[in-house]
């Protein structure tokens, strides 16, 4: 029951001491050890790679498989993993729920305006014992250490390339699971990553209007 509340408090009392990423479960903090201990417990019994969470082995096994079990309700595209159809949705809903008080930009996701906020109050509470730059979140904080360190703590189980941060690993593996989450609202093409799509809009800004008839043909 308690590990349950930890859910709803959103809080992390359990740190890894190598790279201070936090976790609200113990069981989640030693699987995470293994990334760090290079040991791969978990098998593929397709192809005999070897992986250190049991996660990522499911993902790889996708890869094998070509199932997509989550679709889209609204236009029937799937995808392999839960976390790209929730990000695949927000191309329909374009739902904004949450404003901020201050400007009145909208946002989808309340993390994001509470980052948003940041740039109106400007504070930078956490600054680097380095080179002195400072920071409004801790997390970010931690993230530019590891420019100095030179650590690539996140590594890809399937071909063992290293980042500095999971967020530049989580786009690193749509090159292996071939998704593309992030489509064209106008020609329905389909990106792997978020910025390739708005640099292709970009482009659909620089055509000239066709006519209903060539807009009727193009799109037969």
């Amino acid at each position: 029951m308690n590990q349950h509340y930890l859910m709803h408090t959103k809080e992390k009392p359990h740190s890894c001491e190598v790279c201070v990423k936090a976790f609200s479960q113990k069981s989640n903090l030693n699987s995470h050890y293994l990334t760090h201990t290079k040991e791969k417990p978990h098998s593929c019994d397709v192809c005999g790679k070897t992986f250190s969470l049991k996660k990522i082995l499911n993902r790889l096994y996708l890869t094998h498989t070509k199932e997509k079990p989550h679709s889209c309700e609204v236009c029937g595209k799937a995808f392999s993993q839960k976390n790209n159809l929730n990000s695949h949705y927000l191309t329909h809903s374009k739902e904004k729920p949450h404003s901020c008080d201050v400007c009145g930009k909208t946002f989808s996701q309340p993390n994001n305006l509470n980052l948003h906020y940041l740039t109106h109050t400007k504070e930078k509470p956490h600054s680097c014992e380095v080179c002195g730059k400072a920071f409004s979140q801790r997390n970010s904080l931690n993230r530019h250490h590891l420019i100095h360190t030179k650590e690539k703590p996140h590594s890809c189980e399937m071909c063992g390339k290293a980042f500095s941060r999971k967020s530049s690993l989580n786009l690193h593996y749509l090159i292996h699971t071939k998704e593309k989450p992030h489509a064209c609202e106008v020609c329905g093409k389909a990106f792997s990553r978020k910025n390739n799509l708005n640099v292709h809009y970009r482009r659909h800004r620089k055509e000239k209007p066709q006519s209903g008839e060539a807009l009727v043909k193009r799109f037969q």
